[in-house]
């Protein structure tokens, strides 16, 4: 009996990602951010209290929808193991080349027992241009016909970028007032956040954002 396989790309809605933005089949566009987190366990409790009104007026000033996503994944120290080998590479003392490689082996042996996870934060941004409707001798086939996004153009495209950029100025400023910073990603990053949400299991290639270590360099 013959099998009907279809390739992951007709399950995923995503025609192109053009500088960073992905445009979907339906011609709407998607922005993503990643945000840093706060150690707000740490805080006192009116630094609490100043966060969660902060993040309650964020939400309620906001005048469309966008999506939170929390990833969890593995601890990956490949990329600071190669680190660690280059170091060991360099070392012409013999008991700092000892001290490397027993620095390595501790990392290595902690991070497998210990199942460390580390999470990322992502926020989605959406824009969806002014739609055009197919005209039909019946007002009411009308009114219930097929609708299309009019993004057909790259003048089209410029305008509802601009939109969305306004959209997600908008939303790094709302979280930026409350102690969170925000940094767009690019379509590299992009393109591998989707490769490993599409291929979890993967472990060739180490995931590396470069707008999470700007973050983290920056606080």
């Amino acid at each position: 009996m013959a099998i009907d396989s279809k390739a992951t790309q007709d399950f995923v809605p995503i025609k192109e990602i053009r500088d960073g933005i992905i445009i979907l089949n339906d011609g709407s566009l998607r922005g993503i951010l990643i945000a840093s987190s706060i150690n707000f366990a740490l805080k006192s409790e009116d630094e609490q209290q100043a966060v969660i009104s902060q993040f309650q007026n964020f939400l309620n000033s906001l005048e469309f929808s966008i999506q939170i996503t929390v990833q969890s994944r593995e601890l990956d120290i490949r990329p600071y193991v190669a680190l660690l080998e280059q170091q060991f590479g360099k070392a012409t003392d013999d008991l700092m080349k000892i001290q490397i490689r027993e620095y390595i082996e501790f990392i290595k042996s902690f991070v497998e027992s210990s199942n460390i996870m580390t999470k990322n934060f992502f926020i989605v941004v959406p824009y969806s241009p002014p739609v055009l409707q197919k005209a039909t001798s019946s007002s009411l086939a009308g009114l219930l016909g097929k609708r299309r996004t009019n993004l057909k153009d790259d003048t089209s495209f410029e305008e509802a970028l601009s939109q969305l950029e306004q959209r997600m100025s908008i939303v790094e400023q709302g979280l930026i007032r409350g102690g969170v910073r925000v940094i767009q990603l690019g379509t590299e990053e992009v393109i591998e956040l989707f490769y490993k949400l599409f291929n979890p299991g993967e472990q060739e290639k180490p995931i590396k954002l470069n707008s999470l270590e700007s973050i983290v360099k920056s606080q």
